[in-house]
């Protein structure tokens, strides 16, 4: 190992990217000084002063890699010994053919991992502006909630206006407290190949008339107010708060996260409900659960009174109310280069949500990336980036140069999904010789997409 080699690599965040990035420098062997702010600071939104700490969701979105992009991506991160990946599997729940953890369970895990690893130190304290000259190799990856000491620093030093959106979080219930001679458990068409996964839902049934009233309340409740200099910030979409979804027009919940399809109400079988909310299991007691898509910026008194007009939630008990939060991201298509370093000054690298990718798996996914070129670069062992044809390859075109105006100012947070990726020719016939028709050539084209990112990664990886 080269002396350079010897050198620590500054990891500044030590959310899912940093953390993801603080694990691919320890297994390539470079020493790295994680620097995390809570447990010394605050914010606005996490709870714990744990690594890899889950603000929002506890799902990690689907996890069939055949035809889903965020499955595709779960995939190559295993392949590429991502911690998150691995953390997340061993504290998985329940949750069909998603893939959701008990956060408090994964977090601790994450935490234990990386400091029990001799190789990584992790500093608690704020990194006040840019890191100082003598860390030659940074990697930020303070995520959406960059203090603001930071984020004045970046700005200045890359002479953009600020890049922001806001970001919502979605309320708790304690399982005891929801009426099962109302709701019932059930996985959306019985995905899942468990009972438990079948199962993994609590699904509450609502008729036209209650879903009205509830679209009333939803528009008449008091909402969080922006400071004036938030007035313009928009949201990203998605993450809308359902009171925005409702807004835009009363139907759009019953054809989002309370659409009523591929559920039969056991209580009353013959009656189709006209709209349904769901909740997934939050921990792995299964103690608490989580409202599916309903990110809300209603005031706390407000939240209380009208999801306890949902049936099945007349007694709900809360242990954690909805909110919002500001997210911050860069200009990256124009700030960074194919490796994730500022032009300006390439001695610091961004990962995560900062450089304008949006979910859990996406921003680990830079974070690993970022750790590996970081890593190559110590060692003296350049890589490229990913093929194009890859998820991760696919997300890093985008934000380092993939967006159509080049990031001239409509630049926003992307999840992954099979549009990033360059097109393939669709199947014509299947594997048993027969012509695809219909619905079936889309799926037969997502499959074909999957299986030439796996087998591209792997070259890549081998390369």
């Amino acid at each position: 190992m080269t002396e350079n080699a010897m050198k620590p690599v500054h990891i500044v965040g030590g959310g899912m990217a940093g953390s993801e990035a603080a694990w691919q420098l320890a297994c390539a062997g470079v020493p790295v000084i994680l620097h995390e702010m809570r447990g010394v600071k605050g914010t606005d939104a996490h709870k714990t002063d744990g690594l890899a700490e889950l603000v929002c969701s506890n799902s990690f979105r689907s996890d069939d890699h055949r035809t889903n992009a965020v499955g595709l991506l779960h995939e190559e991160m295993r392949q590429l010994n991502s911690i998150i990946l691995t953390m997340g599997d061993r504290n998985r729940l329940p949750a069909g053919g998603a893939l959701a953890v008990d956060r408090d369970a994964f977090s601790a895990a994450v935490t234990k991992t990386l400091s029990e690893h001799p190789l990584v130190t992790v500093e608690r304290g704020e990194v006040s502006g840019l890191p100082p000259e003598e860390w030659d190799s940074v990697i930020i990856a303070t995520g959406p909630l960059t203090s603001d000491s930071l984020s004045k620093a970046i700005l200045d030093e890359t002479g953009e206006g600020e890049l922001a959106f806001f970001d919502a979080i979605a309320p708790v219930i304690y399982r005891e407290s929801v009426n099962l001679e109302k709701a019932w458990f059930q996985s959306r068409y019985d995905k899942g190949e468990t009972e438990a996964e079948k199962k993994a839902y609590l699904n509450c049934p609502m008729d036209k008339a209650q879903y009205d009233a509830f679209i009333d309340a939803l528009l008449d409740a008091p909402k969080t107010e922006f400071k004036e200099w938030e007035a313009d910030t928009p949201y990203f979409d998605g993450c809308l708060p359902i009171e925005v979804m409702a807004e835009r027009g009363r139907e759009t919940l019953r054809h989002g996260p309370m659409k009523p399809v591929g559920l039969t109400n056991p209580h009353d079988p013959t009656v189709k409900p006209w709209a349904i909310v769901q909740l997934r299991q939050d921990n792995a007691l299964g103690t608490l659960f989580n409202m599916v898509g309903f990110q809300t910026k209603m005031k706390y008194g407000a939240q209380t009174d009208i999801f306890r007009m949902i049936p099945g939630l007349e007694g709900a008990q809360f242990a954690r109310l909805g909110g919002i939060h500001r997210n911050t991201f860069l200009n990256s298509p124009k700030l960074l280069d194919s490796q994730l370093r500022l032009k300006s000054r390439p001695r610091l690298r961004f990962a995560g949500q900062l450089i304008g990718v949006e979910g859990y798996v996406e921003s680990a996914a830079m974070g690993l990336l970022a750790g590996r070129y970081a890593a190559a670069e110590r060692l003296g062992r350049p890589i490229g980036a990913p093929p194009a044809t890859t998820a991760m390859g696919a997300l890093i075109a985008h934000v380092t140069g993939g967006h159509l105006d080049g990031g001239k100012g409509s630049f926003q947070p992307m999840n992954v999904n099979f549009g990033l990726f360059p097109a393939i020719e669709t199947p014509k016939v299947d594997a048993e010789g027969k012509r695809i028709r219909g619905k079936a050539k889309g799926v037969a084209r997502k499959m074909a997409m999957s299986a030439r990112a796996l087998d591209d990664l792997s070259a890549w990886q081998n390369a």
